[in-house]
């Protein structure tokens, strides 16, 4: 009778909170709506225009565009490239309809700033659900022979004391895991298989704005690395030139917080404590994550809070790992720390997160760290890109001509909606449980549960109190992330119409 109750009222809290969440998001909705679209008009009138009449159909120079060949840039490049045409995946079929006509693959242009191997610090461990991606889309190949790691969970260090977090993959084949390895190999693997395909072009030049006509976007002015000003013209361009994105203002309403900074490192010739698992030691004053990079190497990232970091050249720095954070560090890799810190190959980047608030534009579509950007701590930032891809492909897929713009971008519009479920669970489930509803409900029933084994077998006002404030902490995480994300987006992502 007692378990039967505390269902009941689990039930029954949840239910209460669910709708006045809602009733509260959508008055909010409304009464933004109107200053969001006056912020859009003025950003869109910044972008530049052409003098020379815009070109389409069989005069565009490709039927996509896409404005760097990172990770989502390249693996883009690649789906769109072998993408066949007309062809409606069974999961639109019910609300699409287009004439079934199979074409080869899209003609696709793509323009990046340095084609040479990127070297950062991020960008460097996949969930397995961005691996799960990768086989969706035919690049599974590219974390072979870069020497990448199978990553099967996280450990996490406090105190000395240590834990073990798996990844639930029993249901998977036992291949399936996470993916760690160097950013700039795995780039570099996915760009040669981007141009293995005939129909796509890869040029080095820096894009300096987005060519608009009456509303729609029609392409792109560019810089070579010559120093010539070109242009270059197709019915739809996906901008995804990355964190430090120059064009974003003109598609989204850019909302960037930096709340620290990374400083990392390679250790070399040791081995973690837990072998294939991301290691987060929950430090003072803030986290420090390790995994590993290849089979001699593991990433060190220290977070520091805030946004300026311990100088590097003057000594400060390395005196703040050494007294700071090598105390902090498990014994297993004290050593490899510490001879890191004195061989001097330390770097810093700011952590940047932005919500995805796009202008839909005709014409225009934000991908990757252009457009959404979540704490690197979370390693989800890949998995993410490579999830909205997918999406992407099976809306584009019954799109014989992009030319029609007002169609275009009424699909474009869906994949906003579409990409949802993913990208607002991706923080806390690894991309293998795109349900935003298993994520609310798994986090207010634990809540709710702490509170009811609080209050047994009999409450008082200080349980109660306790109580409250557990639900209102509780409320204060997860009420921001549905509000930003949407509440309509993240759990009923299908009822909008994607086609006409």
């Amino acid at each position: 009778m007692a378990d039967q109750c505390m269902q009941g009222w689990i039930l029954a809290t949840l239910s209460v909170l669910f709708a006045t969440c809602f009733l509260l998001i959508k008055k909010k909705e409304r009464g933004t709506k109107k200053g969001l679209l006056e912020s859009r008009s003025k950003s869109v009138n910044c972008t530049a225009n052409t003098n020379e009449e815009c070109r389409s159909g069989k005069f565009s120079d490709a039927d996509v565009i896409i404005v760097g060949a990172g990770v989502a840039g390249a693996a883009l490049a690649h789906t769109l490239g072998k993408m066949a045409t007309g062809n409606i995946p069974q999961s639109l079929k019910k609300s699409c309809h287009a004439v079934i006509k199979i074409e080869d693959g899209r003609r696709v242009r793509v323009i990046e700033r340095d084609l040479t191997e990127p070297d950062r610090i991020v960008g460097e461990l996949l969930q397995p659900g961005g691996y799960l991606n990768l086989i969706e889309l035919g690049l599974e190949d590219c974390v072979e022979k870069i020497d990448a790691q199978k990553v099967f969970g996280y450990a996490l260090f406090k105190d000395g004391k240590h834990t073990r977090l798996s990844y639930p993959l029993e249901k998977f084949h036992s291949d399936v895991a996470g993916r760690s390895f160097h950013n700039g190999r795995f780039i570099q693997r996915m760009r040669e298989k981007a141009v293995s395909l005939p129909n796509v072009q890869l040029e080095q030049g820096t894009v300096t704005s987005l060519l608009e006509e009456k509303g729609t976007v029609r392409g792109v002015q560019y810089k070579t690395k010559d120093g010539q000003e070109l242009t270059a013209f197709a019915p739809l361009t996906i901008v995804c030139d990355g964190c430090f994105s120059n064009l974003r203002r003109s598609l989204c309403n850019p909302k960037v917080d930096v709340p620290s900074c990374f400083v990392g490192m390679v250790l070399k010739n040791c081995q973690l404590p837990c072998a294939n698992h991301g290691h987060v030691i929950l430090g003072d004053p803030s986290p420090i994550l390790m995994y590993p990079i290849s089979s001699t190497e593991i990433r060190c990232l220290v977070d520091v809070p805030g946004q300026k970091v311990p100088s590097i050249s003057n000594g400060e720095m390395a005196k703040y790992l050494k007294t700071v954070v090598a105390p902090q560090i498990p014994p297993e890799v004290h050593d490899a720390f510490l001879a890191a810190v004195d061989e001097g190959n330390i770097r810093t980047m700011p952590n940047r997160s932005m919500p995805a608030d796009p202008y839909p534009t005709p014409g225009a579509l934000l991908m990757g760290d252009a457009f959404n950007m979540r704490h690197p701590l979370t390693g989800g930032g890949m998995t993410v890109a490579l999830s909205d891809i997918v999406v992407l492909r099976d809306l584009l897929r019954p799109l014989c001509d992009l030319n029609d713009a007002p169609t275009l971008c009424r699909y474009l519009e869906s994949f906003y909606t579409l990409r949802k479920p993913v990208a607002s669970t991706i923080n806390t489930l690894a991309g293998l449980n795109p349900r935003p509803l298993s994520l609310v409900a798994h986090f207010f029933a634990v809540a709710v549960y702490g509170v009811g084994r609080l209050l047994l077998p009999f409450p008082s006002p200080k349980r109660i109190w306790i109580g409250a404030r557990l639900i209102s902490g509780a409320s204060g995480i997860i009420f921001p992330i549905m509000r930003s994300e949407g509440i309509r987006q993240m759990f009923f992502p299908c009822n909008r119409p994607c086609i006409l």
